[in-house]
């Protein structure tokens, strides 16, 4: 039975989960609400170039979205059943297999074995297991590793979760409180970012106005706070540790006169606890048990619509899950305490929406978390360069060489970063220590040895130990303040603070040299130094005694299963490189046209007809079968329904018109009624197919009620095709073959017809290759595809086809003719050429061109050879 349970727990349901959405992404995004997809298209940091969000970020949120509005918020072992038996939502999908083969762990086989065909038994032993975990409210297990912006994840999830709240307040799916959940104090005041966090970044303009007048931030940092949320009220959203809120058993039995006195209203009898769950809690457990409350905990179960957010999740599974996942021996309280809330909820007519856990690893021990529904590992987040690349330096028989150790880490530290700033801020090298003894009698006196031997002030040294007798409240302040560019503090001398929460992406050394108490805390103070920083992929550097590198190693495999060398070998193998502006600056008129829309009222005849374009076929639904050897011939096929009507009436629909255009109801009425369809029969159709009200009917009553008229006014522009940097340069990273220097012999002659930056860093071959001819041929020729973050003016505007809103792009060459003129130059591979979004920069970048008496030219990748032969889209 043993092997039986490693193979359940190491089902990995979240990848086939992940791999249904994306192959049927376009399908399930037109089953979300309008709002939803604005919401998303607002954050796809690969539709919008302002997107704030990073893809894994963008990706779990996706999959929040999917488990909500597609799947209904339903509990995970439910949606595994569905999935297994091709019912419901997932009526139709194919087997893809996932291989466990070695190297290709998680890779995704089609055509393969399908997922229980090898052992149909094993499908009732997952789901058996799965349902193991089963709580009253769906839990949900994000694993994102460290660095890749929980914090953020979490909020954006929140403030999704309050806008649709507020759009439909009877939807049970939707939260209308939160209660984010902290394991300590540390974890605790990084989880103010919820607070202060800047919404525009994630949050559309047309809803951020609400929701900053309607957001309510409770933070319980204080063992003395009490939670002042108003019962029944909405959009509150609580930020505790757990110690605030948990419940406590009451093993001190009081005396008669302590009970004479007691406040009976603070214990009450526990409703979640049963035999049942004795395995998984690890002690026994009574149903008449008194557990100790607190007014937070009952405050707590007076609001409604109730969404729980635990932050570093591996910390909510009790003393006999813990033994089993290899976590600590102890027991904790917090998954009892989140089921006794559900329970009292319940009780009173309200519920828990939902439990959404945000941890770094899909792994406890060496197993999988059944729950996951979304995991981004830590080699992949160095390989697509969210965090830094790392290096890692052993040391062996180090352990009572402190003052040697030291001396080393500072000189490699010192020559490697010194104090050359990124975004402003200092490099920052991290020392810990075992105990708070090592610390002041070892390591800071080794420390300070090699800063006066080097000629470094010694008040670039900050000590944060926990203890107010050597770490002040300026020294704490300062420890906050480390990411900014007024700190100057470079050497940061710790004790237990390698745990979750301490965020300082400024900080690119690790040092420590003796085996601490807990062998997770050599991973965790590793992984201190990984936080991106810069636009370009840094590098961090970790020093450690070969005793902590074994257990690192260790470490590693259990929690994300790599090794070390997966993770010193990953990341982009580009060199870092330092782009100057050369002078004098380049600047080029434009032209660019401006669009103005204004409307006109028309009188409305009677008999419109709003649905004259209405073809049924674009709506219905229809499963078709076929054999996979004969995808031609059908075996047969029908009309079936996935939607999720809303059923309206003559005032909903009235109503919901009215809110589009912005007329009174009334009007709206009578008009519907006046129409050539008639009420009963829009409404009908409507109720068939809700898509109908805004694909056909909303635009043609806005068109029957109003005529556009647009005014075209071109602006003459000088733009710089480059701007100047803040630090003098910008940082990028390159490959050495597709680097073109200024200052390379190869361009003697030719140098002064091009660069207006020491360096070119190009994509691909045809680019370079692009530019070479370019520079031969041409008077003058500027490269402008590399820096596309807002450091040049010189942009194209166009409207994204799919999307529907504005973006911006930087074409790859601009040339000066002989005459003068200008022309635009774009290279792209042949595989995108016909893609509908290129087609669309094509066609606005022409626009723009014209106008500005420019030519544009966009060249296939296969054609650079012969620029002027080649098809080209004028």
């Amino acid at each position: 039975m043993a092997k039986r349970q490693q193979a359940q727990i190491d089902f990995p349901f979240y990848i086939y989960l992940q791999q249904f959405y994306r192959e049927n992404r376009k399908s399930v995004r037109k089953e979300f609400d309008r709002v939803t997809n604005k919401f998303l298209d607002f954050n796809d940091p690969e539709g919008s170039p302002t997107a704030f969000l990073r893809r894994p970020q963008f990706e779990a949120l996706e999959v929040y979205i999917f488990l909500k509005e597609f799947l209904d918020n339903e509990n995970l072992h439910l949606i595994f059943e569905k999935w297994y038996q091709r019912t419901g939502r997932f009526e139709g999908r194919v087997d893809i297999g996932v291989s466990q083969k070695k190297g290709k762990v998680g890779s995704l086989e089609l055509f393969g074995p399908s997922e229980f065909s090898e052992d149909p038994a094993r499908y009732k032993e997952v789901f058996e297991y799965i349902k193991l975990f089963n709580q009253i409210y769906p839990n949900y297990i994000f694993a994102l590793t460290m660095g890749l912006g929980k914090t953020v994840l979490m909020a954006t999830s929140i403030f999704y979760e309050f806008i649709l709240a507020n759009k439909y307040p009877k939807d049970l799916r939707y939260c209308h409180n939160a209660l984010v959940f902290a394991p300590d104090k540390t974890v605790l005041y990084s989880l103010k970012e919820i607070e202060t966090f800047d919404k525009s970044k994630v949050v559309p303009p047309e809803y951020l106005n609400w929701l900053e007048t309607h957001l309510k931030f409770h933070f319980l940092d204080e063992s003395g706070d009490s939670l002042n949320a108003i019962d029944k009220t909405k959009y509150n959203i609580v930020i505790s540790n757990t110690q605030k809120i948990i419940l406590k058993r009451q093993h001190k039995s009081k005396n008669a006169s302590a009970l004479l006195f007691s406040d009976m209203s603070s214990k009450y009898k526990a409703l979640s606890l049963n035999k049942d769950l004795e395995d998984l809690y690890g002690f026994e457990i009574d149903s008449e048990v008194d557990l100790a409350t607190n007014q937070r905990f009952a405050k707590l179960t007076r609001l409604e619509q109730l969404g729980i957010y635990v932050d570093e999740a591996h910390h909510v599974f009790g003393n006999q899950l813990a033994a089993d996942f290899g976590l600590k021996k102890t027991s904790t309280s917090l998954r009892l305490t989140i089921n006794e809330l559900a329970e009292n909820l319940k009780k009173v007519g309200n519920r828990v929406v939902g439990c959404y856990n945000y941890t770094g690893t899909p792994y406890v021990g060496s197993r999988l978390l059944p729950e996951v529904v979304y995991a981004f590992g830590l080699r992949d987040a160095i390989e697509n360069k969210y965090l830094k690349r790392v290096n890692l330096s052993s040391f062996s028989n180090i352990k009572d060489e402190t003052r040697a150790f030291i001396g080393q880490v500072v000189r490699e530290f010192w020559n490697k970063y010194g104090e050359k700033r990124t975004e402003g801020m200092l490099p920052k090298v991290a020392f810990f220590a075992s105990t708070i003894e090592e610390l002041t009698q070892e390591v800071r006196p080794a420390v300070e040895a090699a800063l006066i031997e080097l000629g470094i002030p010694v008040s670039k040294i900050l000590v944060n130990v926990g203890d107010n007798s050597i770490t002040s409240q300026d020294d704490i302040r300062d420890f906050r303040n480390l990411d900014s560019a007024g700190s100057n503090k470079q050497f940061i001398l710790l004790v237990n603070k390698g745990k979750e929460g301490w965020n300082c992406r400024s900080l690119f050394g690790v040092a420590l040299h003796r085996v601490p108490k807990s062998k997770v805390f050599v991973l965790q103070a590793t992984m201190r130094c990984l936080r991106a920083i810069g636009d370009a992929q840094e590098t961090g550097q970790v020093w450690l005694s070969k005793e902590n590198v074994d257990i690192l190693r260790d470490e590693l495999q259990e929690n994300f299963k790599i090794s070390i060398e997966d993770m010193t070998d990953a990341g982009d193998k580009s060199e870092p490189v330092e782009v100057r502006v050369v002078p004098p600056p380049v600047k080029i008129k434009i032209s660019r046209i401006r669009k103005v829309f204004t409307t006109k009222e028309k009188t409305v005849q009677s008999g419109v007809a709003l649905l004259e374009k209405f073809e049924e076929d674009h709506y219905t639904q229809k499963r078709t079968e076929y054999k996979i050897t004969d995808l031609v011939h059908t075996l047969g096929e029908k009309e079936v329904s996935y939607r999720t009507q809303r059923e309206f009436s003559e005032i909903m629909l009235v109503a919901e018109i009215s809110r589009y255009l912005n007329l009174p109801c009334l009007k709206i009425r009578d008009l519907l009624y006046s129409t050539a369809e008639g009420m009963d029969n829009l409404l009908s159709t409507v109720n068939q197919y809700n898509r109908v009200l805004y694909d056909q009917i909303i635009p043609a009553l806005f068109n029957a009620l109003y005529e556009i008229e647009t005014t075209d006014t071109n602006e003459e522009l000088e733009v710089e095709l480059i701007k100047q940097p803040k630090d003098g340069y910008y940082k990028i990273t390159a490959k050495k073959e597709l680097l073109a220097s200024m200052n390379d012999p190869k361009f003697d002659g030719l140098r002064e017809k091009s660069f207006h930056l020491d360096h070119y860093a190009f994509d691909s071959i045809p680019e370079q290759e692009m530019f070479l001819q370019l520079l031969a041929k041409k008077e003058k020729v500027w490269f402008t595809g590399m820096l596309t973050h807002g450091q040049s003016d010189f942009k194209i505007h166009y409207v994204d086809p799919v999307s529907h809103t504005l973006r911006s792009y930087y074409p790859d060459f601009v040339i000066q003719e002989k005459d003068g003129s200008y022309t635009i130059i774009e290279v792209k591979g042949d595989h995108m050429f016909d893609d509908a979004v290129i087609e669309a920069k094509a066609e606005y970048a022409k626009q723009m061109a014209t106008a500005a008496g420019m030519r544009y030219w966009m060249v296939k990748s296969s054609e650079v050879g012969n620029i002027h032969d080649s098809e080209l889209k004028l």
